[in-house]
């Protein structure tokens, strides 16, 4: 806890230096790469007014996670003290993590999400895949018209449908199960992946899928060997937005599952760490911000493939 606390207590200063040896370094590779010639001086001095100031924008766009992740270890005290709640005036502290996950059910929110985000979206590709492929190589204009008509379904808001979608969840015997979740996410993100990727196949020439079938491949071998390779950034966008998706959603896990063990992180930690009007409000953050880090890896990581999958699908057939 001494170097957590003495790097707390200086982060901005730590943070300041960081950014400012990220500039010097970039500056020194050039340098090393190309040599320090009059003109790469003159070139290294022209661009770093600009890499200044993509650092400040950078900063600017990672500074609410920064501030969760300070007043994650501030006393109660020093969170509300006042004229600067971004700098440590009291030492550090770690009770409000070890709050989070002994004393409250944070682990089993992000056991459940993680079981039916993944569950949801085994369902999703198996159901959007064949349809949407379908869908894509439908000719004329009932094609296009039926893939609208389905993703209107994605528009439809959830406060009209938790209604007749709690009936059907209550006759199943699956209230206050993850089961129930799972039965019911599909019905929006199956209509969503199915817009998306449907666009995305138009985008394959049917000549390749024609070529396979030539070459003595069936409908479904030539789909799955030379169509499905070919769509990997689409089938990866919708990975991610569907799994997203389910741990976004709050109206049907908080009407559906009243169990507090049996809830996903959208509902559980608000109803948990939210009592009246009193906000538990390091807990909160902590708790936020532990699941926003590897969600903004994931996106980073394929970010090539997400943006590959829109532009792509965005192509008209």
């Amino acid at each position: 806890m001494g170097l957590l606390s003495w790097i707390l207590t200086n982060f901005w200063a730590l943070l300041v230096i960081a950014l400012l040896a990220l500039v010097g370094a970039r500056i020194a590779w050039r340098i090393l790469k190309y040599g320090a010639t009059r003109d790469e001086l003159r070139y290294v001095l022209r661009r770093s007014p600009f890499y200044l100031l993509v650092l400040t924008f950078c900063f600017f766009a990672i500074a609410p996670f920064l501030i969760m992740f300070l007043h994650t270890f501030k006393t109660d005290g020093d969170l509300y003290r006042r004229p600067q709640p971004f700098i440590f005036r009291q030492d550090p502290t770690i009770e409000h993590l070890d709050a989070l996950f002994n004393n409250t059910a944070y682990l089993d929110f992000i056991r459940n999400s993680i079981v039916v985000g993944i569950a949801v979206v085994i369902i999703t590709l198996v159901l959007s895949l064949p349809a949407a492929y379908a869908l894509a190589r439908l000719t004329g204009r009932w094609g296009e018209r039926a893939g609208i008509l389905m993703f209107l379904v994605y528009l439809v808001p959830p406060t009209l449908l938790f209604i007749p979608m709690f009936r059907i969840v209550v006759l199943l015997g699956l209230k206050d199960s993850p089961l129930a979740l799972i039965v019911v996410y599909p019905s929006f993100t199956v209509p969503f992946s199915m817009w998306l990727l449907q666009g995305f196949f138009k985008a394959v020439p049917p000549e390749l899928e024609e070529a396979a079938l030539v070459d003595g491949y069936n409908r479904v071998e030539a789909f799955l060997r030379v169509v499905l390779p070919l769509s990997l950034p689409g089938i990866i966008s919708t990975v991610v937005f569907t799994f997203t998706l389910t741990l976004h959603e709050f109206i049907y896990g908080l009407v559906f599952i009243a169990d507090t063990s049996q809830r996903t992180l959208s509902v559980g930690v608000p109803t948990e760490l939210i009592l009246g009007d009193v906000y538990f409000w390091q807990p909160l953050l902590a708790a936020a911000l532990i699941i926003a880090i590897p969600v903004g890896l994931a996106y980073n990581l394929f970010l090539d493939s997400l943006v590959q999958g829109f532009t792509m699908g965005a192509v008209k057939g």
